[in-house]
């Protein structure tokens, strides 16, 4: 392994567009200079919240050098880097690498989907890990990809010295659980959502990458940190508080809940890109009185 261990909270953080539509890069730097205030310990640009299948490469290239400027340094960026084939995917990764990120995040091929077996995965994966400048992360996130990294694959790829962890989004715990018994001892999970972080970690996950900390930074910290010193009164109180959250902003409404809260957080969130659509009135009304709930406003 490189001697990074993945560990925290990671704020996989949304892409900020203009109201045509562009990069709005002034708007994200602003963004994550606030965050930085936060005891994150780290950020994934191109991440699923990211937007990534709307953006350009050369877009993917300004969001990461962007972000690498303005991150401060204690802090660890990871850039999600997987496409449908093993080339572009390698390609990716080394702009990604040359723009500043520490790390790449990189889901499974997934278009030809009866193809994608145990063998041609485990390729995949090591070919780009070999040809990476920096840690390659695996992403298993079965609900978009349609793929999914099982716990045999993932812990044959946990002993490749450049592959550094996984951040599970399919949200079986006891997966992530047999990923970390079965996996190398450096080898890092990461949980892929606030809403089941503690059970996440009491499986023996080492933190998460987790929409939530867009909004709410210092609760998704804090409640790694009750976690981490064995408070589970308090762990357990605001847990069921953040699931609440997390379904209603991330679950329910998506890219367009997530960046209305931003935005009635005080953050720059904007529209998303099309196809989608911004929230309607409604849904941000209950966005709010949840926000408000939760005492965030």
């Amino acid at each position: 392994m490189n001697g990074y261990q993945l560990e925290g909270i990671y704020s996989p953080i949304a892409t900020a567009f203009d109201e045509n539509g562009a990069l709005a890069l002034d708007e994200l730097r602003w963004n994550v200079r606030r965050w930085n205030e936060a005891e994150l310990a780290g950020f994934v640009v191109m991440g699923s919240n990211g937007e990534f299948p709307h953006l350009t490469d050369e877009e993917q290239v300004m969001i990461t050098r962007a972000v690498a400027e303005e991150v401060s340094a204690d802090k660890y960026l990871v850039a999600g880097t997987g496409t449908l084939s093993t080339e572009s995917t390698v390609s990716r990764t080394q702009r990604a690498a040359e723009a500043g990120a520490d790390a790449a995040m990189v889901l499974p091929p997934y278009y030809y989907r009866p193809g994608m077996g145990a063998r041609e995965l485990e390729e995949h994966y090591v070919h780009v890990a070999e040809e990476s400048p920096i840690p390659i992360i695996l992403y298993n996130i079965p609900q978009f990809a349609a793929v999914e990294l099982d716990v045999s694959l993932v812990a044959k790829l946990s002993h490749h010295p450049n592959i550094l962890g996984l951040k599970d989004s399919g949200g079986n715990v006891m997966q992530m659980g047999r990923c970390v018994s079965d996996s190398a001892d450096e080898f890092s999970v990461m949980a892929g959502s606030a809403g089941y972080l503690l059970p996440a970690m009491t499986m023996g996950c080492s933190g998460g990458v987790v929409a939530l900390a867009n909004i709410a930074p210092g609760e998704c910290v804090r409640l790694y940190n009750l976690i981490r010193a064995g408070q589970w009164e308090e762990a357990m109180q605001l847990q069921e508080q953040v699931l609440l959250l997390v379904h209603a902003v991330t679950i329910r409404y998506g890219i367009s809940g997530l960046k209305a809260a931003m935005d009635l957080l005080g953050y720059y969130g904007g529209n998303p890109r099309p196809p989608l659509l911004p929230l309607g009135p409604e849904g941000r009304k209950e966005i709010e009185d949840l926000l408000d709930d939760f005492g965030l406003l």
